[in-house]
Formats: C-alpha cells, structure tokens, sequence
C-alpha cells in the first residue's frame, strides 16, 4: 500500500471536525497563507474517519477535564499575532 502526505486547512474555531483517512500520521501543523494546515501521512485508498480538534487561545483558561483527554498536536501563529494551541480530542 502507497503512502501519501496530505494537506488538511483548517477554520480557527474552538472545536472542529476534519475528515481524515482513517489511520492518518499528523506529522505537521503550521500556517500557509495565513491558513493553519495540518500535514499527515496516510495510506493511499483508506476509508475516512472524523477525527476532532480542539482549540485553544494563549492566556485561555483551560479546565482540567477539557485537556486531560486531548493529544497536544502543535502551536501556530496568524498575521495579527494571534497564537493558537491546537489539541486532538
């Protein structure tokens, strides 16, 4: 089976729902034209799944049960000097 590197944009919301090939490796999450992306490798002709992210702002406040059950995926900028923390649910 053929591996591929993916690109997925995503919206800055609090919560969001991206549809991936199931099994998928994130390997990267930055910002392209002012868009955040994140990258993943994922096996060519796999079915797809929803995977959730959740998104957190700097100086956010962030409750325990909010983050104990999510997978820290990366920290990314946009022009304005907004920071984000992106979290895999």
């Amino acid at each position: 089976m053929s591996k591929l590197i993916y690109k997925f944009e995503l919206k800055v919301l609090d919560v969001i729902e991206v549809t991936i090939p199931i099994g998928a490796k994130i390997l990267s999450l930055q910002v392209q034209n002012n868009i955040p992306c994140l990258w993943a490798l994922v096996d060519e002709g796999v079915r797809s799944e929803v995977r959730t992210f959740k998104t957190f702002g700097t100086g956010q406040y962030i409750f325990d049960k909010e983050i104990s059950c999510k997978k820290y995926i990366g920290t990314y900028q946009l022009q304005k000097g907004l920071v984000f923390h992106l979290f895999e649910v």
